[in-house]
């Protein structure tokens, strides 16, 4: 008898799927992310160029940018930058955001498709880790720029990125109670995008990092009841 291995599907969006279940998926590695970018700037400010397309927050912290939106806080409303006519963004910073745009016709989100809409500024920080972990981004960063919170993603080989086991653990975990997520996708989001070995069981997941393991209980409906590390000496 031949016993053939199930293969894991990648992480991808999928036809039906909402808001909510993206950012289940990809939101994970983008908290991951910005942690990594928070130890490499502690507490600097960081200063946008929106003619040069830069982002510098010391003589040797400087980034190349792509502008995903803005923030009012007058009116309370996020904007896209593909939404450019009345602002005048240079394409060549807005590509990202486009390719936001694009996703989002052909998989039917509005909330990458709609221009301007009312919302909260914390949760301009969900769509701007939604757009950067799609996009493949390094991280993301909110400026202030005469009266509007700009929010760029960055992509660079400077910001290094932390792959401890511990780290995992901690940031899903934080990931998962922080955020309005379903818990068990973005358990298996995190583990396929951070590249790593994924299994899926009845009440539970496993993370394969190398010879490490993290296990993820969970209930009927998908909420967390316990995370486990198992470590190799």
């Amino acid at each position: 008898m031949i016993l053939l291995k199930t293969i894991e599907k990648p992480i991808t969006i999928e036809k039906g799927d909402d808001f909510k279940a993206i950012f289940s998926k990809y939101g994970c590695l983008a908290f991951d992310r910005q942690e990594n970018l928070s130890e490499l700037i502690g507490d600097l400010v960081g200063e946008v160029d929106l003619e040069n397309g830069t982002l510098t927050f010391s003589d040797d912290i400087k980034f190349d940018i792509q502008i995903l939106g803005f923030f009012t806080e007058e009116f309370n409303q996020w904007s896209w930058a593909w939404d450019n006519e009345n602002i005048g963004f240079d394409d060549e910073f807005i590509k990202a955001a486009r390719e936001i745009y694009e996703i989002g016709a052909e998989y039917e989100i509005p909330e990458f498709t709609t221009p301007v809409f009312e919302t909260k500024f914390d949760d301009c920080h969900i769509w701007a880790m939604t757009a950067s972990a799609l996009l493949d981004m390094d991280a993301y960063y909110a400026a202030n720029v005469e009266g509007l919170d700009i929010f760029v993603a960055i992509k660079s080989d400077s910001i290094k990125r932390n792959d401890s086991v511990v780290k995992f653990r901690d940031t899903f975990n934080t990931f998962q109670k922080n955020f309005s997520v379903y818990p068990r996708l973005a358990f298996e989001g995190y583990t396929k995008l951070k590249g790593y070995e994924f299994k899926n069981k009845d009440d539970f997941a496993v993370a394969k990092l190398g010879e490490d393991r993290i296990i993820a209980g969970f209930t009927e409906r998908g909420n967390l009841t316990h995370l486990q590390m198992l470590t190799v000496d």
